[in-house]
This record gives C-alpha cells, structure tokens and sequence, in this order.
C-alpha cells in the first residue's frame, strides 16, 4: 500500500536514490536547503521506502510551483503521480497559496490536463475565487 506523507523530509540519500532512478541523475545533491524553503514537499512510500516525490516552491505570497514531480520506474501507470499532484494542490491550497503554477514537457500535456490545469504556456490552476484576495490579481 502506498502512503503519501506531507513534509516526511527524506533523506539525501532517499532523494538521491529516486532521482537516479527516475531521472537517470547520477549527481549527488543537498536537498535539506531546498526543502527547507518549500511551502511543503510530498513523498509517496511503498511501506519504507521512497518511490515518489513532488516539491511545492512558492513565492512567499500566492503563488505556488509545483516541483520535481517524479515515481520510481518500477511503480509507474499506478496513479502515484496523479495521487502525488492531487495533494500538492490541495496542500499548496490549504496554506494560502493562490495560484499554482507548472512548467512540463510536451509528452506531460494530458497528464497535468488530467490533474486540473488548464492550458497556458505556464500550467496554471487557480486556487481561490478571483474576488476573495485583492493580492490574486
């Protein structure tokens, strides 16, 4: 069963070995300073371990950036993503962000379609009503 845990702040060594897998990286990172910043980080384990990830940066005001969105080769076409970016958006939401903004690749098209964003050059979702927040505009 997987789990997906809102701020589990992985390990360097968790994180790095997802990246490899995912994204064939091979360069090893620090991600304590960028989590850090994050208005939060999601993580989806397959009982201890990490097998999917999805970063929430944000501007300090409203709005939000969906991150680094990544499943492990072998737990993809599962809905993990999809679960993973569900909860990003209700999380960035829930901590006051406005806007949630995602850059993809072409081949990602339907997917970030499918999890709510609209077509814009940016891939945005807007969060709150346009009148409940003076500084959404």
């Amino acid at each position: 069963m997987v789990t997906v845990l809102i701020n589990p702040f992985p390990s360097n060594d968790e994180l790095n070995g997802l990246w490899a897998e995912a994204w064939g990286s091979r360069e090893r990172k620090d991600f304590g300073s960028i989590l850090a910043r994050s208005l939060a980080h999601l993580g989806a384990y397959d009982g201890e371990h990490l097998i999917g990830f999805v970063n929430i940066a944000w501007d300090g005001g409203t709005h939000a950036f969906i991150l680094d969105t990544c499943v492990h080769p072998r737990m993809r076409r599962k809905g993990i993503a999809t679960r993973l970016v569900s909860e990003a958006v209700r999380t960035a939401r829930d901590r006051g962000a406005g806007w949630l903004h995602v850059d993809f690749e072409p081949h990602l098209t339907s997917f970030y379609r499918n999890c709510g964003f609209r077509p814009t050059e940016a891939g945005l979702l807007r969060l709150k009503a346009k009148d409940s927040d003076p500084s959404d505009r």
